[in-house]
């Protein structure tokens, strides 16, 4: 059984502005990972295959492979954190989290589903995430599409 918030009286939906914050730090840490893939990619091509420098990243194959490792890099960086907690650590600074529509933690399919969706909404230069503006509960294509929602927490008691 997914684990269930608590306090959710206490939550409100997320707008536009806070959404975009959290995007632009997790984005930060996605490209240090994709950093991190790329490098290790390249030393497996390099050592272990024993290609030469200057065949390195020629190829359909090369390509496509270093591609697809760094969307599953970025899948598992994002699935880890909203399945755990319902937070990355983007979301975390700005205080949001996703969470399923009765306030339990996402499964991995919406995990998936949130993740492919949001790469559509970008794709669709943002249009996606600008649906917030409209939507009367202020859901994103990734909120409607995976059954989730995106929530503002109360700042912490002192």
């Amino acid at each position: 059984m997914a684990r269930r918030f608590p306090n959710l009286d206490d939550v409100w939906p997320a707008g536009l502005g806070r959404r975009l914050g959290a995007m632009l730090y997790d984005a930060f840490l996605v490209v240090a990972i994709w950093l991190l893939t790329a490098g290790l990619h390249l030393l497996a091509v390099r050592h272990l295959v024993g290609l030469p420098a200057e065949q390195v990243g020629v190829g359909f194959l090369q390509v496509a492979s270093l591609r697809l490792i760094m969307l599953v890099s970025a899948f598992a960086f994002f699935a880890f954190f909203w399945c755990r907690g319902g937070m990355t650590l983007g979301m975390q600074a700005w205080r949001l989290r996703v969470q399923t529509r009765d306030g339990h933690a996402i499964s991995l399919r919406q995990a998936m589903v949130r993740y492919l969706v949001a790469w559509l909404s970008v794709a669709a230069l943002g249009l996606g995430y600008l649906w917030v503006l409209f939507d009367a509960e202020r859901r994103s294509w990734p909120d409607i599409a995976s059954g989730t929602r995106v929530v503002v927490l109360p700042k912490p008691a002192r």
